[in-house]
């Protein structure tokens, strides 16, 4: 049976600062555009159904439907529109963006115009806008509170501030680069991708333990204990990115969108897993292990 290689690295021939130019120049990019995607929307990513309300129609194919059909159906503009292998089409609008009269609800206008427009309404359903806050303050929340009970693992476990530091700032890094791209590739912040990066937190947190075990609990010097921490630590990481990426990949042939939503969120944050894990978090252990000294 084949077994992965892992490389043994030559930490000896980089600088601290040379380690920590990457890892901290892609954190930068990804701030960037996360806090240009807030000027421009008010939120730092693309919010899905659930966080911001809105409606939902699954409309059936009936051999002449298309996309744009649907689009001249109705008198605002979906928020997206996507075809699943039945053949059906999921259709999305935001809250407030559709007319409606009296004590007319926007799901009902919605339902109105598809049926003057000879659409098949397979099913439907609406999210209100408090909902969508609310949902927003719990996923909120839960990512507060896994980084808090990480951080306090950590110490725990190490007694020792730097290492905290080493894997809050890792698994910071490991969040927002796939929530950049994600804006940039057009994947929406829903309950799912949330979990997945919730996931993420807990992946980084099990890698960078394992380094910071390996260096500061067991014996033998800081770069014999980071090769063994990485030939078990690359091993578990791209494994698991090879099981997220057939995920990623059946989901988007079966289109099914969250499951390929989730698969690109994993994959990602597991690739700057291994970065931010072997490159920012390593710089930091070395100068907290020798106390400053120049390497």
């Amino acid at each position: 049976m084949a077994q992965l290689s892992v490389p043994t690295v030559d930490y000896t021939e980089y600088s601290n600062r040379q380690l920590l130019a990457i890892p901290l120049a892609l954190l930068a990019f990804a701030l960037i555009v996360i806090g240009g995607w807030y000027v421009m929307t008010g939120a730092p990513a693309n919010l899905g159904l659930q966080f911001v309300g809105g409606s939902e129609l699954r409309i059936t194919d009936s051999g002449t439907t298309d996309k744009q059909t649907i689009r001249t159906a109705f008198d605002a503009s979906p928020a997206s529109i996507r075809q699943v292998p039945a053949g059906d089409y999921i259709v999305t609008f935001a809250q407030d963006t559709v007319d409606t009269t009296g004590d007319q609800t926007q799901l009902t206008a919605l339902r109105q115009q598809a049926e003057q427009a000879g659409l098949s309404i397979e099913s439907a359903a609406s999210i209100s806008a408090s909902f969508g806050a609310n949902a927003q303050r719990l996923a909120l929340l839960g990512v507060v509170v896994a980084f808090v009970g990480m951080s306090l693992l950590v110490f725990a476990m190490f007694r020792s501030i730097a290492p905290s530091i080493a894997v809050v700032a890792s698994a910071f890094s490991d969040v927002m680069l796939p929530l950049a791209l994600m804006n940039l590739f057009g994947i929406q912040l829903t309950l799912g991708t949330v979990a997945a990066l919730l996931m993420l937190i807990g992946y980084s947190v099990d890698s960078d333990i394992l380094l910071n075990n390996h260096i500061l609990r067991q014996s033998g010097d800081f770069y014999e204990s980071t090769s063994r921490a990485m030939r078990t630590g690359v091993t578990m990481t791209l494994t698991s990115v090879a099981a997220m990426s057939m995920m990623a990949i059946a989901g988007f042939f079966f289109g099914i969108q969250i499951l390929t939503a989730i698969g690109f969120v994993l994959v990602v944050g597991l690739l700057a897993d291994l970065m931010n894990t072997y490159l920012l978090n390593v710089s930091l252990l070395r100068w907290y292990v020798n106390r400053g000294v120049k390497r």
